[in-house]
C-alpha cells in the first residue's frame, strides 16, 4: 500500500508540470490514451517475458519484438504519407551521406535505449520503469529551461518539485521493501539450536 500511495504526488506533480503546455483535441486525447495504454501493456509484458518462466534475456526480447515494430512503423508511414515523402526526398538527391549517417546513428541510439530499458525493466520492474519515465518528463522540462530558455509558470515549477519528491518517496519505499525481503530468508534459514547448546547448565541424561 505505501508503494501506491507514493505514486499519488508523482502523478499530481507531472500533471501540474505539463499544465498549460498543450491544447486539447478529441483525436489527440484518444491517441494519447491509446499510446499510454499500449506502453503500459508493453512494459508489463516484457517484464513477464524476462522474469517469468521463460526468463528471456533483453536482447532476445528485442530480437523478437523489433520485426513486428518495424512492420507497424512502415505501415503507419505508408498510411500517413511519410514513406512517399521519403522516397521523393531520396530521388531529389537531398538524401546525402551525412543524412544516412544521421539516420544510422539515430537507429543505433534507439537500439541502445531499448536494450538498457529492457534490462532495467528486468532488474527493477515495470512500475519502476514507469516512475523513471515520469521523472524523465520533468528533467526534460528542466533541460529545456536551462538550454533553450523555455518559460514555465509557477504551477509548472511546483509540479516538478512535487513529482521529484514523489519519485524520491517511491525510491525510499521500494528500498525498504527490498531490505525486508532480503532479511526474511535469513531469519527462515537460521539454525535451531538444541536446548543443551542454549543452556550449558542443563545436564544431558545418560542413555538407558
Amino acid at each position: 500500500m505505501p508503494t501506491y500511495l507514493s505514486l499519488i504526488p508523482l502523478i499530481a506533480g507531472v500533471a501540474l508540470a505539463t499544465y498549460g503546455d498543450i491544447y486539447f483535441t478529441t483525436a489527440g486525447f484518444v491517441f494519447t490514451l491509446i499510446g499510454v495504454l499500449l506502453a503500459a501493456v508493453k512494459t508489463v509484458a516484457t517484464n513477464r517475458l524476462m522474469t517469468g518462466s521463460l526468463a528471456l534475456p533483453a536482447l532476445e526480447v528485442l530480437l523478437r519484438m523489433s520485426p513486428l515494430a518495424a512492420m507497424q512503423s512502415l505501415l503507419y508511414a505508408a498510411m500517413t504519407g511519410e514513406l512517399s515523402a521519403f522516397v521523393a526526398y531520396t530521388q531529389s538527391g537531398e538524401f546525402t551521406r551525412w543524412s544516412a549517417i544521421t539516420l544510422l546513428g539515430n537507429g543505433f541510439l534507439a537500439f541502445m535505449l531499448n536494450v538498457s530499458s529492457f534490462q532495467t525493466n528486468k532488474l527493477a520492474g515495470a512500475l519502476t520503469i514507469a516512475v523513471c519515465g515520469n521523472v524523465k518528463q520533468c528533467l526534460t522540462i528542466v533541460l529545456g529551461i536551462v538550454l533553450f530558455n523555455v518559460q514555465v509558470g509557477l504551477w509548472n515549477g511546483v509540479g516538478m518539485l512535487i513529482a521529484l519528491s514523489g519519485a524520491a518517496w517511491y525510491s525510499k519505499v521500494e528500498l525498504g521493501n527490498k531490505l525486508k525481503k532480503n532479511q526474511q530468508p535469513q531469519e527462515m534459514t537460521r539454525p535451531v539450536l538444541p536446548q543443551a547448546a542454549l543452556n550449558p547448565n542443563v545436564e544431558k541424561k545418560p542413555d538407558a
